[in-house]
């Protein structure tokens, strides 16, 4: 069990009943509203990441949580009976705390409350959902995990663009292959009919001469008649 919602049980004396170490892979737990007083009485989890305490009683006796909670990267207080700055500093144990709540809580009146919670916390990076420049937190480690999404599917989207491209130019590529086939058809098929005009021609030629020939050989022939008869 990795994640595990007790919100508006009921508490026996500080004890959820059934709540015990033996939840070795709880990641996140969940304690809403269920009558706590101290956290004194928490089994010792040690892959816990996200603990939600809201709507309690608890006014104290934090340091607890750096014992049986070491691994700890958000924390909600939020509605609880802390006072004073001086309750949390048992939260500098915490190295991993990241996040924390504590709205509601009368710690949240004091003057320079922000300032001095992130001062005692420098480990913090978000108290009450703003950092220490109040910009707001991302709702999950996920939002991360869409933007690299985002950033696959626009490589994506610029690779299929450039294979369309890429078909683009093969196709301009055979069609221009085509064109040229076309020209060079049409190219021997001019070449073709003026080589038969060329050879009309030539043959035309040919029949004159052969015409200019036979006339002047009919000609010498009368003249050797006469000279035999003379």
């Amino acid at each position: 069990v990795r994640e595990l919602v007790l919100d508006n049980c009921s508490s026996n004396e500080g004890k959820i009943e059934g709540l015990t170490a033996e939840f070795v892979n709880l990641e996140f737990l969940s304690l809403i509203n269920v009558g706590l007083i101290s956290v004194s009485n928490l089994p010792k989890l040690g892959k816990l990441k996200k603990l939600e305490l809201s709507d309690n009683r608890i006014s104290g006796g934090l340091d607890v949580l750096a014992e049986k909670l070491p691994n700890l990267t958000h924390l909600n207080l939020s509605g609880n009976k802390l006072k004073d700055i001086s309750t949390l500093e048992p939260l500098k144990k915490l190295d991993s705390l990241k996040s924390l709540d504590l709205f509601n809580c009368e710690v949240t009146n004091l003057n320079d409350y922000r300032e001095s919670v992130f001062k005692l916390l420098p480990q913090l990076t978000y108290l009450d959902g703003y950092d220490v420049e109040d910009r707001e937190a991302t709702d999950s480690d996920g939002e991360v995990d869409d933007d690299d999404d985002e950033e696959e599917d626009e490589e994506g989207e610029e690779e299929d663009f450039d294979e369309e491209d890429d078909d683009g130019d093969e196709e301009e590529g055979v069609e221009g292959e085509e064109d040229d086939e076309v020209i060079g058809d049409k190219e021997e098929e001019d070449l073709g009919i003026d080589g038969e005009v060329e050879d009309e021609e030539d043959n035309e030629d040919d029949d004159e001469e052969v015409e200019a020939v036979q006339g002047e050989k009919r000609k010498r022939e009368p003249d050797d008649n006469d000279y035999d008869g003379d």
